[in-house]
């Protein structure tokens, strides 16, 4: 009976030990996730920016920008952007930059870009899938416009994905 007792226990301390371990092994990958230029570099299947009226600076027509970019199979990634305004407006635009992370350079270089843009509406969105080289990190950000003709320049923000890595 004391064998199985400390059979027993000794099983429960190692299971403490490895669920203790792997929460610190957690915790040490996250603290140590690179930032570069507003994005980690991070394994996630997908990663989305948001940008809201209540963060932006300035403007009474963009309400809401965002952007996406998520793993779709082997050496393709799905890339998604859209502005919505709090109105209707005269111009709604979101540009879309796809990057890819240089590491020998520390640095993000873009591979491709492209507008939506609309009139006399409230929301714009665009989407792709894109092949692209394995073995990098890629992101996404874009630039939102809304806004009328008569306040011109319009208002406008940024939103930025992390980068996922495609292999």
């Amino acid at each position: 009976m004391k064998k199985r007792i400390l059979s027993l226990a000794c099983a429960a301390i190692m299971a403490c030990s490895m669920i203790l371990t792997s929460q610190m092994n957690v915790k040490a990958e996250n603290s140590e996730r690179r930032k570069i230029d507003g994005s980690y570099l991070t394994t996630e299947e997908t990663s989305t920016g948001t940008v809201q009226s209540n963060s932006l600076m300035r403007g009474q027509f963009l309400m809401e920008g965002e952007s996406s970019i998520t793993r779709a199979g082997s050496g393709r990634i799905y890339v998604y952007g859209s502005t919505t305004a709090n109105t209707t407006v005269d111009f709604v635009s979101v540009i879309i930059y796809v990057d890819q992370y240089n590491e020998e350079d520390d640095v993000w270089e873009q591979i491709d870009a492209w507008v939506e843009d609309d009139i006399d509406t409230y929301f714009v969105a665009t989407s792709k899938t894109l092949r692209v080289d394995k073995g990098y990190y890629y992101r996404v950000h874009c630039e939102h416009f809304a806004g009328n003709e008569a306040d011109y320049p319009y208002d406008s923000a940024n939103s930025v994905t992390n980068g996922i890595w495609i292999d």
